[in-house]
């Protein structure tokens, strides 16, 4: 069982906010216990350049004990919290117990289906690695699949792609594959169009980006709808199923459905007993700290912190190493008896959204930017703020690579061996068992013979 000093302080989460309290910490030389289920940290934000062939997996993420171990004092376990005992104050994991004098949570947050679980085994959700990963080999897969149909209506089905949710991630994924479709497969396969593939972005909200720049929103949608994206707008998702969804009584048929509409965080807030929104995220002091626990300190996704109008702040990447920095500090500043930073201000210094090749939307302090130049300062900010100089350099060149000559490396299909991939089924095999649901379907025939499996 580990053993940890009582007053000891304990980093769980190695996002964001977490690798940046983590560093903080470690520049101050004050030793910590870093814990995360995985043993990487994620750059997020790329995740849909993952997931449409532009990056590997390694060019956004990186081995969380290389980010924080040049700092004597750091003690980095791959291990999984499941509870927190917040009388005993230990944070309780698989492998056992870590005390804590101070405690940093920045515990991310997961896809929410809005109390719809059953919709997560039809769709594909954009929030972890292995999500960026298994929708690549969906969306190349779709491909392959519709070059070997039998029938029109199969193809189009297979290459009509919908993302639901009309933010970054979902915008950003849905011109990926649309350019993906139109500049880099058109060329590889014989028996199909893949600039015919359509990609639908279904928004619950009036607008895409809800919530930002009204201007900026109407210049998104513009150069979506200029690249060949549809649009769905002011309306939600009523049913999913394996061959597509249901939205405003409209029936869409798609090979893939992409959701990135929402998030929350579970469990959380139960194991500290403390009150949280809806989405689950743990209400905190001005300070970022759990009322009437101040050695407790919830950072990043799983906050529900405010700006100075009462309004929650956004969940950028940019708020989270804020929060874990702040977090750092205070706890530094309590340790050496110095009077800590007080409440967390938020530095807006804006915001942007990738719309494909060399477009994008921003507002900048206060300045409102597109197209070519947006891009160009959203490229040079995410190069910016990767974990280190090798992949700053991998992700360069990948981006020439991909922008410049249209070619996407990371196209592999990776099947167990020996595995083919299954035929897809004949739209009117579907419409018929859908119509007769208890008839039994037919055994396929291999090699003159029958066979039921």
């Amino acid at each position: 069982m580990p053993e940890q000093e009582t007053n000891g302080i304990v980093i769980v989460g190695a996002g964001f906010a977490g690798i940046e309290a983590a560093r903080e910490l470690g520049r101050a030389g004050i030793a910590y216990t870093l814990i995360d289920q995985r043993n990487y940290h994620l750059f997020q934000p790329l995740l849909y350049q993952v997931a449409t062939a532009i990056l590997d997996d390694g060019d956004i993420a990186a081995p969380a004990r290389s980010l924080v171990t040049r700092h004597p004092g750091a003690d980095v376990r791959m291990d999984k919290v499941v509870d927190i005992d917040t009388q005993a104050k230990q944070v309780v994991t698989e492998a056992g117990t870590f005390p804590y004098g101070q405690l940093i949570l920045a515990t991310g947050a997961q896809t929410s289906y809005f109390g719809n679980d059953q919709f997560a085994r039809h769709v594909f959700p954009l929030k972890t690695l292995n999500d960026a990963t298994r929708l690549r080999h969906q969306i190349l897969t779709a491909f392959e699949r519709a070059e070997m149909a039998a029938d029109e209506d199969t193809r189009r089905r297979l290459m009509t792609f919908i993302v639901v949710g009309g933010g970054p991630n979902g915008l950003g994924a849905a011109v990926a594959i649309r350019e993906l479709a139109t500049r880099t497969l058109f060329r590889d396969f014989s028996h199909i169009n893949a600039r015919s593939a359509r990609i639908i972005v279904v928004e619950a909200m009036d607008q895409v980006l809800g919530g930002l720049d009204p201007d900026l929103c109407r210049k998104a949608e513009e150069t979506l709808r200029r690249k060949g994206v549809e649009l769905r707008t002011g309306t939600m998702v009523e049913d999913v199923d394996a061959d597509g969804v249901v939205i405003g009584g409209e029936r869409l048929d798609a090979g893939t459905v992409i959701w990135t509409a929402g998030v929350e965080v579970p469990l959380l807030a139960d194991w500290l007993g403390a009150k949280a929104d809806k989405k689950g995220r743990v209400e905190v002091e001005p300070e970022l700290t759990l009322p009437g626990q101040p050695e407790i300190f919830v950072v990043g996704d799983a906050a529900l912190s405010l700006d100075d109008e009462g309004k929650p702040h956004p969940g950028l990447a940019a708020l989270a190493k804020q929060q874990g920095r702040h977090a750092a500090r205070t706890i530094i500043a309590r340790l050496r008896g110095e009077h800590p930073p007080g409440r967390f201000v938020y530095r807006d210094y804006g915001w942007m959204v990738p719309l494909g090749q060399y477009d994008a939307v921003a507002r900048i302090r206060g300045r409102k930017l597109s197209g070519f130049m947006a891009w160009a300062i959203w490229a040079a900010t995410h190069l910016f703020f990767l974990m280190d100089a090798r992949r700053k350099i991998l992700v360069a060149i990948n981006w020439m690579s991909a922008y410049v000559t249209h070619r996407r490396g990371a196209r592999i299909i990776v099947t167990e061996e020996g595995v083919a991939l299954p035929e897809p089924t004949p739209a009117a095999a579907r419409r018929k068992r859908k119509a007769n649901p208890d008839e039994p379907s037919k055994p396929k025939e291999r090699n003159g013979k029958a066979s039921s499996g």
